[in-house]
């Protein structure tokens, strides 16, 4: 029997799950994945995710505001953030960043919102998770503008360079992997997936979304992670057992999870 996997990042909260959300987190450890963590996107995914993570003992939560939302950020906003982070069940700030390919939000408010929640991170002692498209350049320089001791987290469903990655690394950031390393022609990622040090790496579903080959096309969900952790496998010419085990010991390092 393979070790269990952890699932870094899965919008559980989604409400393409509300009709089987139970029997789904239910049959997680069936299903070999130990835990998930569930960050929020905006201030109602922020709750619903803290509602999920105290029902469920294998789920774990983040609170923050997506860059695509930001335009509804409100100083308000930040403290009831800061109040739902009292939760025991909440490990991190997320998911936050920028997002240059949709402009959802004002590119200055995105960049605003970023600073404010990765400040709400110091301010808290907790990692913080980056969402990041379109944007490195504009992203590394606030994370580097904003650095202060203690600070790590995750570049979640990573889309950079190597180079890159391990600049991020530097910051004491881990690299997290999803369904795209799996596509075919995923070059990058399958690059990233071999070069980081094994010791910074996590994998992920991002379910609903992204989901890896062979199910490509459909709903993705926390249990299709063992996907990405194959694609790993075989890149990095290792067992899956080792990759369940370094990915789940990273997890737990950076969340401060047992």
């Amino acid at each position: 029997m393979v070790s269990k996997f952890i699932d870094s990042h899965a919008h559980l909260d989604d409400r393409r799950f509300d009709r089987y959300r139970d029997r789904l987190i239910k049959s997680l450890l069936e299903n070999d994945v130990e835990a998930v963590l569930n960050p929020g996107a905006d201030l109602k995914s922020s709750k619903k995710a803290v509602e999920i993570a105290e029902k469920y003992p294998n789920v774990y939560a983040a609170v923050g505001c997506h860059p695509h939302d930001t335009k509804y950020m409100k100083d308000e906003t930040m403290d009831i953030f800061r109040d739902l982070a009292k939760s025991k069940k909440v490990v991190a700030i997320g998911e936050i960043g920028l997002d240059y390919h949709y402009d959802n939000s004002e590119r200055d408010v995105q960049r605003k919102w970023f600073r404010e929640q990765i400040r709400l991170a110091k301010e808290l002692d907790l990692p913080y998770i980056v969402h990041d498209r379109e944007a490195h350049g504009d992203l590394i320089k606030i994370m580097k503008e904003e650095h202060y001791d203690g600070a790590r987290g995750v570049l979640h469903c990573y889309s950079g360079s190597v180079e890159l990655a391990k600049e991020f690394i530097k910051l004491g950031f881990y690299i997290s992997l999803a369904g795209p390393v799996t596509f075919r022609k995923a070059r990058v990622p399958k690059l990233v997936a071999k070069e980081i040090p094994f010791d910074k790496l996590l994998i992920e579903t991002d379910s609903p979304y992204l989901t890896p080959e062979p199910f490509r096309g459909r709903r993705n969900e926390p249990k299709y992670v063992r996907f990405v952790a194959e694609e790993i496998a075989e890149i990095r010419n290792v067992s899956l057992d080792e990759v369940a085990e370094r990915t789940t010991q990273n997890f737990k390092t950076l969340f401060e999870v047992k």
